[in-house]
């Protein structure tokens, strides 16, 4: 009986890996294009604008090379943003989560008319953060608001506007927390809450020891959305407190936009690069840190 040998692919020729790799190149080019023109072109004019000073009339710009970004980006000014932004995330992101992942639970039942109360929760997403900032300083609107006497929800003290401003973040992003987690918890198999059931597991024990680590990827997705969402606040802020009282709430994207015209257009540039930087480092961090405690099913 004589041995058979495994048939095995012939090797491709370099003409045929050549084709394929034009191909491969040919579909990614739209999307080559789209990143170069729209995200590295404007990161480069951003570097440029950074080592570039307007003149006292705005009329020209003089090579000032890395002076006024290292000044920029170790000034007062720039650490004040950075620190608000940084409030704001906390503010938000633990918060958005939470609530997000407890309406999830418990719309995810059968239960006659919970399609309504899913269409409720979910309905945020649609909602700009326009609308947000509308519906929630009328709500503590000083004067004719419902919570006008709730003192830790003022947008007039300055130890208090910034959580004020975050929750209504926190209000417009959760229904996307909220659709994201639920699809989450559909795609765990009944059986295996059954099974845990049967084991004698009690509803928090399944909870974190099944559901938590199932729904791992969509946690660590929406805590990255939601950090740079947050380090991208402006529009509430603008709308709610316009950075008061005083100096306050003004974030770091708010000074970049700088809506009060108080910064020379080469510092908003080294602010943005320094935004950059930060949002690059901390989603990095994220994706060291949590990447570790994900559980990807098989």
């Amino acid at each position: 009986m004589s041995d058979t040998q495994p048939i095995s692919n012939p090797p491709k020729r370099l003409g045929q890996r050549v084709r394929e790799a034009l191909l491969g190149y040919a579909f990614l080019a739209p999307a080559l294009i789209a990143m170069a023109a729209f995200a590295y072109y404007p990161l480069t004019q951003l570097v440029s604008l950074s080592l570039h000073r307007e003149t006292r009339f705005g009329t020209n710009s003089v090579w000032v090379g890395p002076k006024q970004l290292i000044d920029t980006l170790t000034g007062e000014d720039f650490r004040e943003g950075v620190l608000h932004s940084g409030l704001f995330m906390v503010y938000t992101v633990p918060l958005g989560l939470v609530l997000g992942v407890l309406l999830a639970v418990s719309a995810h039942r059968k239960l006659r008319g919970i399609r309504v109360y899913q269409m409720i929760f979910s309905s945020t997403v649609a909602t700009s953060v326009a609308v947000a900032a509308v519906i929630f300083i009328t709500l503590v609107n000083p004067v004719v608001g419902y919570f006008k006497d709730v003192a830790w929800l003022s947008l007039n003290d300055p130890d208090t506007a910034l959580f004020s401003v975050s929750l209504s973040s926190v209000w417009q992003n959760l229904g996307l927390t909220f659709i994201v987690i639920l699809a989450s918890l559909q795609a765990i198999p009944e059986e295996l809450n059954e099974a845990a059931t049967l084991d004698g597991f009690s509803a928090p024990r399944r909870f974190f020891r099944i559901t938590v680590p199932l729904i791992s990827p969509a946690l660590m997705f929406l805590a990255v959305v939601l950090v740079v969402q947050a380090l991208q606040a402006y529009a509430q802020i603008e709308l709610l407190t316009n950075g008061g009282p005083g100096s306050s709430t003004e974030t770091l994207l708010f000074k970049i936009a700088d809506p009060r015209g108080i910064r020379s257009v080469g510092v908003k540039a080294s602010m943005s690069i320094g935004l950059f930087a930060l949002t690059a480092i901390v989603a990095a961090m994220q994706f060291g840190l949590l990447s570790k405690r994900v559980h990807y099913g098989d």
